[in-house]
């Protein structure tokens, strides 16, 4: 199984919004996009979605920025991935034109097994446990690359 490259967009701006959190930076899109190396677009969507899920918080102005929320801290990390991967099989069995063996085939909850039993491996987990060492001090080492628009 392969996670949407906004997926992983997300959780690598949760990850960096986790620990810079601990430093009281309140950073902007544009700055976690840099830092994170990832067009400030596709940014400035998944920071979209992770506020609408409540796992982000942005405010606008003087002192405003990006802030992990609580929930996006400690919540857990199965529930995150499944949200923003959304409710689709792992193939497609249903596109245009649709698979000549849906109608008996074993392959479709087979696959649909394994990716429930993913998303279980990854339900006692949250973003504050994939920020500990060595992980946190690596991200906050990043310093912000060139723009990537």
């Amino acid at each position: 199984m392969r996670l949407t490259k906004s997926t992983d967009i997300a959780l690598r701006i949760a990850m960096r919004l986790a620990v810079l959190g601990d430093t009281g930076d309140a950073p902007t899109t544009r700055e976690v996009a840099s830092a994170v190396q990832v067009p400030y677009t596709h940014a400035a969507k998944v920071v979209s979605k992770l506020q609408h899920l409540g796992a982000v918080e942005a405010r606008r102005g003087r002192g405003g920025g990006l802030a992990l929320t609580t929930a996006g801290r400690t919540g857990s990390l199965g529930r995150l991935v499944r949200e923003l991967e959304g409710a689709d099989d792992v193939v497609g069995c249903e596109d245009d034109p649709p698979c000549p063996l849906r109608g008996g085939c074993r392959l479709r909850g087979a696959l649909r097994a394994a990716q429930e039993a993913f998303y279980a491996s990854l339900d006692p987990l949250s973003v504050a446990d994939l920020v500990e060492t060595p992980t946190g001090p690596l991200l906050l080492s990043l310093t912000s690359a060139p723009p990537t628009d």
